[in-house]
């Protein structure tokens, strides 16, 4: 290198211009690697769903997972009702079928608690369009009627109810003892039962409320034995 060239730097700039061209990419890239790139088509009939990684014999059978899997359906007979699952006791024949003091319970005060009920609020609505006045506004003779029937429906309801279900229990009862139901054992009924449900009245409300429920259920055994 002369000292000439050194000064004014001819020697660097070709350097710099060698390396230069070297470093540049569109000189040394392959005339492969400009080509566009091309992606493979997708095949929907290679593609994996859930039956795929899922064995079907890995998996449990639904039906062994109910509580009930596995039971004889024809050896259930706690759930069919027979006849030979009724009262067998002479004179149980009622309205309804009878499997014995339960039903007579439930039936009996259900049905005397429901009727009550309903006759309560017959009187308490024709009470209370008595006592309003025929001038009233009608929301006065609306609020007239629903108080008559919320206080006479309710008390009608709920003694005749206490009364049915002490009288269906004592009546079982003597039924049991007896080996039958007969008249005697619901008038007898009805007499306790009355008499119970006023004994906290004196002897007079026990005698007139006993010999009521009494002779309701006569009137009501005398009906049964009619009928059936």
């Amino acid at each position: 290198m002369s000292l000439w060239g050194t000064l004014t730097g001819q020697k660097s700039s070709s350097s710099s211009s060698s390396s230069s061209s070297s470093h540049d990419p569109s000189s040394s890239a392959s005339p492969s690697s400009s080509a566009p790139y091309q992606p493979t088509a997708f095949d929907p009939a290679s593609a994996q769903d859930v039956s795929s990684f899922l064995d079907p014999a890995a998996l449990p059978d639904p039906s062994r997972l109910h509580p009930l899997a596995g039971l004889n359906q024809d050896t259930l007979d706690y759930l069919t009702l027979d006849e030979s699952a009724l009262s067998d006791l002479p004179g149980s024949q009622s309205a309804l079928p009878s499997r014995g003091w339960s039903d007579d319970l439930c039936y009996g005060t259900g049905v005397t608690y429901l009727s009550a009920l309903t006759l309560g609020g017959t009187w308490g609505m024709i009470e209370g369009l008595r006592k309003s006045p025929a001038s009233a506004p009608p929301k006065l003779k609306l609020n007239s009627v629903l108080n008559s029937m919320t206080r006479r429906g309710p008390f009608l309801g709920n003694s005749a109810g206490v009364i049915a279900m002490v009288y269906n229990g004592v009546n079982s009862t003597i039924g049991y003892y007896r080996g039958r139901h007969d008249s005697a054992n619901s008038i007898m009924a009805g007499a306790l039962s009355g008499m119970l449900f006023k004994s906290t009245g004196g002897v007079r409300p026990m005698m007139i409320s006993g010999g009521l429920v009494a002779s309701a259920a006569g009137v009501w055994a005398l009906t049964r034995k009619t009928i059936f």
